[in-house]
């Protein structure tokens, strides 16, 4: 039993056996990020809740309310009653985009490739902190995580050093540099144009495939596909 907010919770535990159901999809890439949640190498974009950011001018005045409450009084007590619940219920809606789309992910693809986000690097970005922790990567990969074993799919975790973005997915050719500001990769070698994030997630796909075909799939929360996997992969087809 827990408490939050003001409200108590009762949390249990139950086994169920994994099922194996059709999916629709053999191999799934998917980039996260910061403008949309989630791209998937089949072309789907799915946007992040960024619950704090839309509550975030309401937040700012409960709590400036907080501030000029005589501590410990009843009237703080009830500011306080209020920060927690809004605290709560911007949780909440992140969770529950979350679960809508891992659940999609895990039942619909048998194979999810995702990299190995240096999330508290990221964080050190006071410009994109607020960004990233509203969207919920931690979570989001802790979700795909034990819902891949339930619905009989793989989890892949691409190593975070592989230049997913700066990678052409047409040719192969690696850019020496690609800003954050440029949202369509441009390939000089071979004039191949594609969304910046599109063109990461199917990356990651070509990756993972090129890993299966070369030495299989261990299990979902520990299978890692290694830099030095991708060097032996000359040429990745078009989408």
């Amino acid at each position: 039993m827990s408490r939050t907010a003001d409200r108590w919770y009762i949390s249990f535990r139950i086994e169920i056996e994994p099922t194996n159901a059709q999916k629709v999809v053999d191999v799934v890439g998917v980039d996260l990020g910061v403008k949309s949640l989630a791209t998937l190498s089949t072309g789907e974009v799915f946007e992040g809740a960024k619950s704090y950011r839309k509550l975030e001018a309401k937040l700012s005045r409960i709590q400036w309310l907080s501030r000029h409450k005589r501590l410990g009084s009843a009237n703080w007590k009830k500011v306080q009653a209020k920060v927690a619940r809004l605290h709560q219920r911007i949780a909440n809606i992140r969770a529950y985009s979350l679960h809508k789309l891992t659940t999609y992910l895990a039942k619909n693809h048998g194979v999810v490739v995702i990299e190995d986000l240096n999330v508290s690097g990221m964080m050190a970005n006071r410009k994109l902190s607020k960004a990233i922790a509203d969207m919920g990567f931690y979570e989001f990969r802790r979700q795909l995580g034990y819902k891949t074993k339930l619905y009989g799919s793989e989890l892949v975790i691409v190593d975070r050093w592989y230049p997913s973005s700066k990678t052409c997915s047409n040719c192969g050719v690696k850019k020496e540099s690609l800003s954050l500001k440029e949202r369509v990769f441009n390939c000089e070698h071979c004039n191949f144009e594609c969304d910046r994030d599109l063109n990461a997630s199917i990356n990651l796909k070509n990756a993972a495939s090129h890993a299966v075909s070369a030495c299989g799939l261990v299990s979902a929360d520990t299978t890692r596909v290694k830099q030095e996997d991708f060097s032996l992969k000359a040429n990745v087809s078009k989408l």
